[in-house]
C-alpha cells in the first residue's frame, strides 16, 4: 500500500477489506499470498553461513582416521551452519487474528501476509511492516536502531502523518519488520512483506550490488601486468631476432635450427628474469601484516586489498551516534533556583564531567569543583533522578564497560545521581561495580516505589509514587516525583524549591525558567532537557484510575519545581585531533546521521567539523533540503557539504554515488541495516564493532572499538602500507631490469651467459624474495598524514619512477654482465682474453686463427657465472637497503630502522654462500666459490648503486619532485662520475685497464655535465651538492691526468670560470673553486 502513514486506520482497514477485529478470511489470505508472494525468503543464507570445506584426504596407514577427520570436521561445520541460520531466523513466529480462529493465534512468520491484523508486545520482533491501528498501552516504545540508526527507543502512535515524503524516522504510525518493542503492546495491520518491508528494500539494493569492484591497487596491478607482458614479448622477439646471423654458428654444428632453438632459449630466460615471480606473494604478505597492525588498533579488516585502498581515502561519510559520539547518553548541566525576590530571581548552573555510563565525574560551579551535598536541593534532585525511574546500569565484564539497562536518558539521570551522591554514602573500599551502584540501594533505603504512571504524549512526562522509609528532609507523607519536557512540567508547578525553602511560582519566574532552558536546548551543546519535579501532597492512590492513561495528567498537578538537566550523547575526546589530523592530511569528513540538524550541528561544532560560530549555509542539510534540489543542485552540495542530518538509507547511497563521481575514495560507516547499502557501495564500508550482522558483511573492514579514531588510524596504516608496497615494487622490478638489461647485453653483444634461468629463478624466488618482504615493515614516513591523498587514478609508475627503475635497472644488468667480462679479460685467474674473443666465442675452434692458443672450454668456466651472480644478488642487496624510503636518504632513514630488512639482507646473502660453498648446491646452480680479490671486485661493481640511488632520491626531494625524468639524468651523471673520479684518483682505471678512448669519453663527459649545468637559464641554481661533486671531479682530472687531457680527440670547453687547458699550464685552484 502506497504512502499508508498518510491514511487513517480506517482507510487502510477498507483498501485490504478487513475487518479490524476479525482478521482475514482464509480465502483473502490465499489471494493475498498469490498475489504479493511470501513473507521473506528461502533458507539462502546457509549458504553464507557455510565456510568453504577444504577436506585433504590422503594415503595414510589408518584409513578410518583419514575419513574420520574431515567428516568431523564437515559435522561441526553444518552444526555451525544451521546455528547460524536459527539464531538469524529466530523470530520466524508472528500473533495474528483471523477469521477461521476465534482469538490470537500464532502462525509462522512467512505465512504472514499483507491485510493480516498482527498483535505486538515487549520483547516481539516485528514480523512484517505493520500500520498500528490501536495501542493498548500507555505508550507504546519501539528500538529501531538496526533501521534508522537512532540511538533512543521511538515513541509510536495512531494519528495519520499527513507529509506524504516523510522519511522513516518521521513515520510515527509505522512498525518496521526486524525491529524491536522496547515497551508497550499494539495491534497492526500488515502493509508491506518480504521484499516490500523497508528492510527488503535494503536486502534488494545490497543483491543488485554484489558484482566485484576492483580496488584501486588491483586496477594498477592489473595495468602494470599488461604492460610487463607486452613489453616482455617485445624484448623477447627482439633477442631472438637479432641473433638471427649467429643460427648457424660453429657451436651449433651449423644447424640453422639447433641455433635458432638455442636462442629461443635464450629468450625464455629473458623472461624469467623479467617476470617478478615473488611480486604476487610478496604483496599479499604485506597486505596481511598490514591487517595485523590494524587489528591491534581496534580495526579488523575483512577484505586483504581494501588495506591499500584506504591509503588513498579522500573522503570520510562517517555516522554520529557511537562513531563521533559515545552513543552514551551523559547529563553534561544542570540548574537549579538559587534565589526569587519578586520579579528578579538567580539560577544556579552546574556542570558535570564524565561522558560514559560509568559514574566517575565531578560536579563545578563556576569552573570550581564543588560538593553536591552542600547543596540542599541537589539532594532533592537526586532522589528525582533515581526514584523516578525504571531503568539502572550494568557491569560488563567481558567488555570491561558499564552498559545500560532501559533506556538511556533514564540511565543518564541513574549516572548523574551516582556522580552528585548528594548523601555522601561512603564507597571507600568498595569494588569498582560495588561503588558505581551504591548510591542508588542507599536510595532504595530511604524510598520506595509504589507504582509509575508511565509517559504519555498528551502529557509529556512520566511520574513515579514513592512512599519514605525512613523520616526525610522532604517530610513524612508520599511524593509522587515527576520527569517530563520542562514547558510540560512547568505548566503543572505551583511553587519552585528554593534551597529547603518552598516559593510561589510566578509568569515571570516560569517564563525566565523557560527561557534558561532553552539556551541549553538550543545552544553549542544543543542539549536534551528534561524538567524535574515533586507534588509534595500526592492524590491517594485508591482514588486514582490507573487504568485509564488519560487521567493521569490530572493526578500531576500542584508541583513544586526541582530543576532542569541537560544531557546529550558527548562525542568521544580524541575525535577532535583526528579530525585535525585528517584535515592535514587531505580528507574531508562528512558527517551523515539520522538525528535532527539542530542536535547534528552543536556535535560538528564541538568536534570540529564546524567552527564555533560558522555559518552552515551550504555546509549542513537535512534529508529533506537535500530532496527538495536539483540534480546539479544536489551535486554541488555534496561537493561543499561536511553534515547530513535526518537521512535515509537512499540518501546515503545517493551521497556516496556524487562522490564517486567526483573521482573521490570513499569510506563509508554505519552499523544498522539501513547502512548496507551504502557500506557495500562505498570503496570502503566500515561497520561498527557493535552493529548488525547485515551492515558487518557488507563491509570492508569492522571497527572493534566503534571509534572515529580507529578509522583515521587504518588510513595511516594504509598509506604505510602502501608506500611500503611501492617500495618492494620498485625493488624487484627494478632488479628484474637489471637481470632483463643482463641477459639482453649478452645476447646483444655475443657473450657466454652470464646467468642461467635456474639463478634468475633462485634469485627472483628466494634471494629477492626475503628483503621484498621486509620490505613491507618499513616505518611510515613522519610526513605520511601531511601529505594530500593519492588520486584513484594516479599510476602505480610515473615517468619520473619508471626513470628511477630504468636507471637503477640499468646499472644491475649493466655492473653484472661487466662482472663476467672483467673475469674474462682482466682477472689475474682469468683468461685474460680480448673483446673480440669474448663477444665471438661462439666462432671458437681450435683451427680459427682469432682463437689460437686459448681453451674453448673456458667459455663453460663457472667463475665467470659466479661473479655475475654474486655481483647480481649484492647490489640487490643494496638495492633493498636504497628502497626503506622512497625519497628519505639512508643517512636519515638508516638500515637498522627496519631491524626485519636488516635480518632478510642477513639471511638472502648466507643463502648466496650456502650455494657456493657447499659443493652439491654450487654444482646444481654451476657456479664455484670466489676468492677473496674476486670478492673485493664483487663490491667495488656493486657499492656505487647506493651513491646512484642517493643522487635520484636528492633530485626527487629537492627538484624533480618525483615528475620529471631530466634532472634525474644530470644528476645520475654526476652521481656516477664522483664515484668514478675516485677510481681516477686511485689509478684504478689502470687496474681495470681500461681502454684509453673510454677515459677520453668519460673525462669529455665530466666536462659537458659541468658545462651544462652552469648554462645560463638552463637549471636551477640550487648548486651546492652539484658544484662540490663536479670541482671534485675537475680538480681530479686536472691534477693526476694533464697529459691524458691535452691529448684528448675532443676538445671540450671548461667550465665558466676555469681557463682552458693549453701546454703545460694547469688552472689555477680559486679559479676552479668559483664554480
Amino acid at each position: 500500500m502506497e504512502e499508508s502513514w498518510t491514511k487513517t486506520t480506517t482507510e487502510v482497514l477498507n483498501y485490504f477489506r478487513v475487518d479490524g477485529e476479525k482478521g482475514l478470511t482464509d480465502d483473502q489470505v490465499r489471494k493475498n499470498l498469490e498475489k504479493y508472494g511470501p513473507n521473506g525468503e528461502n533458507l539462502r543464507v546457509i549458504h553464507e553461513q557455510q565456510s568453504t570445506v577444504l577436506a585433504l584426504f590422503e594415503e595414510h596407514e589408518d584409513q578410518i582416521t583419514a575419513f574420520v577427520e574431515p567428516f568431523v570436521i564437515l559435522l561441526i561445520l553444518i552444526a555451525n551452519a544451521v546455528v547460524g541460520v536459527w539464531q538469524e531466523y529466530e523470530p520466524e513466529m508472528g500473533k495474528v487474528i483471523r477469521a477461521n480462529k476465534a482469538g490470537v493465534q500464532k502462525i509462522r512468520a512467512k505465512e504472514i501476509v499483507p491485510g493480516d491484523i498482527v498483535e505486538v508486545s515487549v520483547g516481539d520482533k516485528i514480523p512484517a511492516d505493520l500500520r498500528i491501528l490501536q495501542i493498548y498501552s500507555t505508550t507504546l516504545r519501539i528500538d529501531q536502531a538496526i533501521l534508522t540508526g537512532e540511538s533512543v527507543s521511538i515513541i509510536k502512535h495512531t494519528e495519520p502523518i499527513p507529509d506524504a515524503r516523510a522519511v522513516n524516522q518521521d513515520k510515527k504510525n509505522i512498525l518496521f519488520s526486524g525491529t524491536n518493542v522496547s515497551s508497550g503492546k499494539a495491534r497492526g495491520i500488515v502493509i508491506g512483506t518480504g521484499s516490500n518491508t523497508a528492510i527488503g528494500e535494503i536486502n534488494e539494493q545490497l543483491r543488485a550490488k554484489e558484482e566485484d569492484v576492483k580496488t584501486p591497487l588491483q586496477q594498477k596491478l592489473d595495468e602494470f601486468g599488461e604492460q610487463l607482458s607486452k613489453v616482455i614479448s617485445i624484448i623477447c622477439v627482439a633477442v631472438w631476432a637479432i641473433n638471427i646471423g649467429h643460427f648457424n654458428d660453429p657451436i651449433h654444428g651449423g644447424s640453422w635450427l639447433k641455433g635458432a632453438i638455442y636462442y629461443f632459449k635464450i629468450a625464455v630466460a629473458l623472461a624469467v628474469a623479467a617476470i617478478p615471480e615473488g611480486l604476487p606473494a610478496v604483496i599479499t604478505t604485506c597486505l596481511a601484516l598490514g591487517t595485523r597492525r590494524m587489528a591491534k588498533k581496534n580495526a579488523i579488516v575483512r577484505s586483504l586489498p581494501s588495506v591499500e585502498t584506504l591509503g588513498c581515502t579522500s573522503v570520510i561519510c562517517s555516522d554520529k551516534t557511537g562513531t563521533l559520539t559515545t552513543n552514551q547518553m551523559s547529563v553534561s548541566r544542570l540548574f537549579v533556583v538559587d534565589r526569587v525576590e519578586g520579579s528578579d530571581c538567580d539560577f544556579l548552573e552546574f556542570s558535570i564531567t564524565g561522558s560514559t555510563y560509568e559514574p566517575i565525574g565531578d560536579l563545578f560551579l563556576d569552573g570550581k569543583k564543588v560538593k553536591a551535598g552542600d547543596y540542599e536541593i541537589l539532594h532533592e534532585l537526586q532522589t528525582i533522578c533515581h526514584m523516578c525511574n525504571d531503568s539502572s546500569i550494568d557491569f560488563n565484564e567481558f567488555k570491561n564497560i558499564f552498559e545500560k539497562v532501559g533506556e538511556a536518558t533514564e540511565t543518564a539521570l541513574i549516572v548523574l545521581g551516582e556522580k552528585l551522591n548528594a548523601f555522601n554514602v561512603n564507597k571507600s573500599g568498595l569494588d569498582r561495580r560495588s561503588a558505581a551502584i551504591c548510591v542508588k540501594q542507599d536510595m532504595d533505603t530511604k524510598w520506595k516505589k509504589q507504582f509509575t504512571l508511565e509517559f504519555s504524549r498528551d502529557r509529556k512526562s512520566m511520574s513515579s509514587y514513592c512512599s519514605p522509609m525512613k523520616p526525610s528532609k522532604l517530610g513524612t507523607g508520599p511524593k509522587m516525583f515527576v520527569k517530563g519536557a520542562p514547558e510540560g512540567v512547568l505548566e503543572r508547578c505551583t511553587h519552585v524549591r528554593v534551597g529547603s525553602t518552598k516559593m510561589p511560582m510566578t509568569p515571570t519566574l516560569k517564563n525566565k525558567i523557560l527561557e534558561l532552558a532553552g539556551v541549553y536546548g538550543t545552544g553549542r551543546d544543543t542539549l536534551r532537557c528534561l524538567g524535574l519535579a515533586t507534588c509534595d501532597n500526592p492524590m491517594r492512590p485508591e482514588d486514582m484510575d490507573l487504568a485509564d492513561a488519560t487521567k493521569f495528567y490530572k493526578y500531576e498537578v500542584n508541583l513544586t519545581f526541582v530543576g532542569v538537566v541537560g544531557m546529550l550523547d558527548p562525542p568521544r575526546k580524541e575525535v577532535r585531533d583526528s579530525i585535525e589530523e585528517c584535515r592535514k592530511a587531505g580528507i574531508r569528513v562528512i558527517v551523515i546521521t539520522g538525528d535532527n540538524k539542530l542536535t547534528a550541528e552543536a556535535i560538528c561544532r564541538r568536534i570540529g567539523v564546524f567552527g564555533e560560530d560558522e555559518d552552515t549555509t551550504g555546509k549542513s542539510f537535512s534529508g529533506r533540503e537535500f530532496d527538495d534540489l536539483t540534480p546539479q543542485e544536489q551535486r554541488n552540495a555534496v561537493a561543499n557539504a561536511r553534515l547530513f542530518s535526518r537521512v535515509e538509507p537512499a540518501h546515503k547511497s545517493k551521497i556516496v554515488e556524487y562522490l564517486q563521481g567526483m573521482n573521490e575514495i570513499t569510506a563509508m560507516t554505519g552499523d544498522g541495516v539501513n547502512d548496507a547499502p551504502a557500506l557495500k557501495k562505498a570503496e570502503i564500508g566500515i561497520a561498527m564493532g557493535s552493529g548488525t550482522a547485515v551492515a558487518k558483511s557488507a563491509s570492508e573492514m569492522v571497527l572493534a572499538d566503534d571509534n572515529f579514531s580507529t578509522i583515521v588510524a587504518a588510513v595511516e596504516e594504509g598509506r604505510a602500507i602502501y608506500n611500503n608496497m611501492k617500495q618492494f615494487i620498485r625493488y624487484l622490478i627494478s632488479s628484474n631490469i637489471g637481470e632483463v638489461v643482463s641477459i639482453f647485453l649478452t645476447a646483444a653483444l655475443g657473450m657466454p651467459e652470464a646467468l642461467i634461468p635456474v639463478q634468475l629463478l633462485w634469485v627472483n624466488l628466494v634471494t629477492d624474495g626475503l628483503p621484498a618482504t621486509a620490505l613491507g615493515f618499513n616505518p611510515p614516513d613522519l610526513d605520511i598524514m601531511e601529505r594530500p591523498p593519492r588520486k584513484a587514478d594516479e599510476g602505480l609508475i610515473s615517468g619520473w619512477l619508471f626513470f628511477r627503475y630504468m636507471a637503477i635497472g640499468g646499472y644491475v644488468g649493466a655492473g653484472t654482465v661487466g662482472a663476467a667480462a672483467w673475469w674474462f679479460m682482466y682477472s689475474p685467474e682469468g683468461p685474460r682474453m680480448s673483446y673480440y674473443q669474448l663477444t665471438h666465442h661462439l666462432q671458437c675452434t681450435t683451427d680459427t686463427e682469432n682463437f689460437k692458443g686459448l681453451d674453448c672450454a673456458i667459455f663453460s668456466d663457472p667463475h665467470p657465472m659466479t661473479m655475475a651472480l654474486s655481483v647480481l644478488v649484492t647490489i640487490e642487496m643494496l638495492n633493498a637497503m636504497n628502497s626503506l624510503s622512497e625519497n628519505q636518504s639512508l643517512v636519515t632513514m638508516p638500515i637498522w630502522t627496519n631491524f626485519f630488512l636488516c635480518s632478510a639482507i642477513c639471511l638472502s646473502m648466507t643463502l648466496h654462500f650456502m650455494i657456493l660453498y657447499i659443493e652439491i648446491l654450487s654444482t646444481v646452480f654451476q657456479i664455484c666459490p670466489l676468492t677473496g680479490y674476486e670478492w673485493f671486485a664483487v663490491m667495488k661493481i656493486s657499492v656505487p648503486v647506493v651513491l646512484l640511488d642517493e643522487c635520484l632520491k636528492f633530485v626527487a626531494r629537492k627538484y624533480a619532485d618525483g615528475k620529471s625524468p631530466f634532472m634525474g639524468l644530470v644528476f645520475m651523471t654526476a652521481g656516477i662520475c664522483l664515484y668514478f673520479s675516485i677510481v681516477i684518483e686511485e689509478g684504478m682505471f689502470d687496474e681495470f685497464a681500461i681502454p684509453e678512448r673510454f677515459k677520453t669519453l668519460f673525462v669529455d663527459l665530466i666536462f659537458e655535465t659541468h658545462r651544462a649545468y652552469y648554462r645560463p637559464g638552463h637549471l636551477p641554481r640550487k648548486t651546492s651538492f652539484l658544484t662540490q661533486s663536479l670541482s671534485k671531479l675537475t680538480e681530479t682530472c686536472y691534477e693526476n691526468d694533464e697529459t691524458f687531457l691535452k691529448n684528448s680527440e675532443v676538445k671540450v670547453l671548461p667550465p665558466p670560470g676555469a681557463k682552458a687547458v693549453v701546454e703545460d699550464e694547469k688552472p689555477a685552484d680559486n679559479d676552479l673553486k668559483a664554480v
